[in-house]
């Protein structure tokens, strides 16, 4: 009876993803692909087989994927030359839920991939770029929320049927007579420490009658086939087992049954130790290979699924174990926004959130409810500015406190809220500064100038050093001088104010001097007034400047503080008013970042819907003012006012003229403002008028007519 000849058995490719590569998968998914699931191109890595006890994995690491700065068709960049990094073709299906990559037919995948091979062999493209025989698939599904991966790799091999059998597979080192043997060796190693073949993962080996070994590109098969003695297929050999080889062989033996249309191969597994060629570790055999009449016509069947420990099923890995906390905050807070940009929101500038700079001025009931909203839209640069301490009664209203911080005195405000936006959120760059904010109708003496002025100077500092600042102390008087400040440095303002059951939200308008220069100094400015840029601006240029929260007044600020009851003394309030306010004082921000014209946008009111409806993020109004009590809202419209006591030309221009001793002088006399601005004036006219019109009703009263 004729003894058999074993069937030719293959060691199944395996895999390994190094962490990177899900990074970038998870960055390309929220920044640039969003929902689209269409297939991405991979590069995967090998190299031959360098340890008797381990065998070499296809790696995919972060370069195997495209970068986001890829073009539209979303190529990997691919880099040749190195020796460890042999380049293989690969292509991802990234699924959008766990159930699409549970779902997808991956016996189709296989055959659309095996097709791609086969027509490669069949077109000779296999001959002239071999790396596309070890073409593989891998499915996946990443799951963004918990940083966990479920995929599945695939390695198609097309199957030879009847399948391949070996012949006297043995290490090269016996097979090989010691001349062959050496002379292959030394090929080899000339081979790999060539930079355009080291990383040629198939090639033929000639040996000539002399024993003399060369290696050649496949393409050369044909022109040297003649004038060797033995001929020898090899390959890159990623398997250390001594009985078999490697997986690449299986699509090899169909390239050269198809293409030269032998029926024995004598192949070669090129394996290494220690970077050099090891004729003992690498193998030689012969493979018979039978095929029926007409087996090109059809692409034949392919295997290649990777099993997990024995099993036909994918693998699944979690990072977040492994992640720095604080990176993984990061990425954490920041899937949100991220996701908006995948349907609901595709113009997000998540860039201009980010390095936009925003200084909170006042860190009670309102400022702690902006700083937590600021940091869900991913503003990570805060400033808070307060000089009170933690009482009792704050932590309940107050987000950011807890009861330890009213301890011993209270902590300090600024610093305490500073502390817990970092332990809320590691990754922010916070900073508090405890400093009183000067004051109208709060006058100083002689003593208290030097201190106030400098807290003038460093406030005038901190509004300069940021982009937006948002009012949210508790009386009107301190909201004078950072409007006053914005409005000469011509800075994005939000107002927020409460009442009992209402509130008021606002943006500032853009400063009188918008468009001329803003530099300016504040300690030179009494030196001289000559130098200071001329604008001669109108009443009917005023009113197409947006006003600010001084405009509508017919008084100037004064001092509410004093002569107070307990529940004036204390912002007494509804609760839900103070989130309610705070978050449309953040979303109002949002919307003048994203506004084409920024601060200089005009106010949207409710009706406006033709214009409004063109921004992404809705309308951007001027005012919205809202009542509990009523449960309503509603958008209002003012512009500025040419007699305002905080942001019109006049006053403006004063602080650009005298500075400091312009603050003095407004804080320390009540009526200085009103004087200024003609608001004095202003009322003599108002009570004239009605003067007038009483004396008027009384010349045309008739006789019978009894005046009242």
């Amino acid at each position: 009876m004729e003894k058999k000849e074993p069937l030719l058995q293959f060691a199944l490719f395996q895999s390994s993803v190094d962490e990177g590569f899900w990074h970038r998968l998870s960055s390309l998914k929220l920044n640039k692909l969003g929902i689209d699931d269409s297939p991405i191109p991979l590069i995967g890595f090998y190299a031959p087989c360098s340890h008797s006890q381990v065998s070499n994995h296809l790696t995919l690491l972060a370069e195997s994927l495209p970068s986001e700065l890829s073009e539209a068709s979303l190529t990997p960049e691919t880099s040749h030359g190195n020796r460890n990094r042999c380049s293989v073709p690969g292509i991802l299906y990234n699924t959008n839920t766990v159930e699409s990559f549970h779902a997808l037919d991956k016996q189709k995948l296989l055959k659309e991939v095996a097709g791609k091979i086969w027509d490669d062999i069949l077109t000779g493209k296999a001959v002239e770029d071999c790396s596309v025989l070890s073409r593989f698939l891998v499915i996946s599904f990443a799951d963004l929320k918990r940083w966990s991966f479920h995929y599945w790799f695939c390695f198609p091999a097309v199957m030879l049927d009847p399948p391949a059998t070996v012949v006297n597979l043995r290490p090269a080192s016996q097979l090989l007579s010691t001349a062959e043997a050496e002379s292959l060796s030394a090929a080899c190693n000339k081979w790999r420490s060539s930079k355009s073949t080291t990383d040629v993962p198939f090639f033929v080996v000639m040996i000539d009658p002399n024993s003399c070994a060369t290696v050649k590109l496949l393409k050369d098969w044909e022109a040297y086939q003649n004038d060797a003695h033995k001929i020898l297929f090899g390959f890159y050999d990623p398997c250390h087992l001594a009985n078999n080889p490697g997986w690449p062989l299986r699509n090899f033996l169909a390239l050269i049954t198809a293409r030269w249309n032998l029926k024995s191969v004598q192949f070669f597994c090129y394996r290494e130790n220690r970077g050099f060629a090891d004729m003992d570790l690498s193998l030689v055999g012969e493979a018979s290979v039978t095929v029926p009449q007409g087996w090109k016509d059809a692409v034949p069947n392919a295997v290649g699924w990777e099993l997990n420990k024995g099993r036909k099923v994918p693998r699944c890995i979690g990072l977040a174990q492994s992640m720095d906390p604080t990176r993984l905050a990061i990425s954490a807070a920041d899937l949100n926004l991220k996701l908006m940009r995948w349907r609901a929101l595709p113009s997000l500038d998540l860039s201009a959130l980010s390095s936009v700079k925003c200084l909170l001025l006042g860190a009670g009931t309102l400022g702690c409810q902006v700083a937590r909203m600021l940091l869900a839209w991913g503003i990570r640069k805060i400033s808070l500015v307060d000089n009170g301490r933690v009482a009792m009664s704050n932590p309940l209203r107050q987000s950011l406190y807890t009861f330890d911080d009213c301890l011993n005195g209270g902590a300090y405000k600024a610093t305490a809220a500073v502390e817990s936006l970092k332990r809320i959120f590691p990754a922010v760059e916070a900073e508090g500064i405890v400093m009183a904010i000067p004051m109208p109708g709060h006058p100083v003496n002689s003593h208290e100038h030097d201190s106030v002025l400098e807290d003038c100077k460093r406030l005038h500092g901190l509004i300069d050093a940021h982009d937006a600042v948002f009012l949210l102390t508790d009386t009107r008087e301190s909201r004078w001088l950072p409007t006053l400040l914005c409005a000469n440095t011509n800075k994005i303002t939000i107002t927020s104010a409460l009442g009992f059951d209402s509130f008021l939200v606002m943006r500032h308008g853009a400063g009188p001097f918008s468009h001329a220069s803003s530099d300016f100094n504040a300690e030179t400015a009494n030196s001289s007034s000559a130098d200071m840029p001329k604008c001669c601006e109108n009443d009917a240029n005023e009113k197409h400047r947006l006003g600010c929260y001084f405009c509508s007044d017919v008084v100037a600020p004064t001092d509410s503080t004093s002569n107070r009851t307990l529940d004036q003394q204390c912002t007494v309030t509804r609760p839900g008013l103070a989130p309610i306010a705070s978050a449309l004082a953040v979303e109002l921000l949002i919307g003048i970042l994203h506004h084409p014209q920024g601060i200089f946008a005009e106010g949207d009111i409710n009706s406006s819907i033709g214009g409004a409806a063109e921004q992404p993020l809705g309308i951007l109004p001027h005012q919205i003012r809202g009542s509990l009590s009523q449960f309503s809202q509603m958008t209002l419209l003012g512009h500025s006012s040419s007699n305002c006591t905080a942001c019109c030309h006049t006053v403006v221009s004063e602080y650009r003229s005298r500075g400091m001793q312009f603050i003095l002088e407004a804080i320390n006399h009540p009526t200085y403002l009103e004087d200024l601005t003609g608001l004095t004036e202003l009322m003599k006219s108002a009570s004239s008028f009605s003067l007038d019109w009483d004396k008027d009703i009384d010349d045309d009263n008739d006789e019978g007519f009894v005046e009242i």
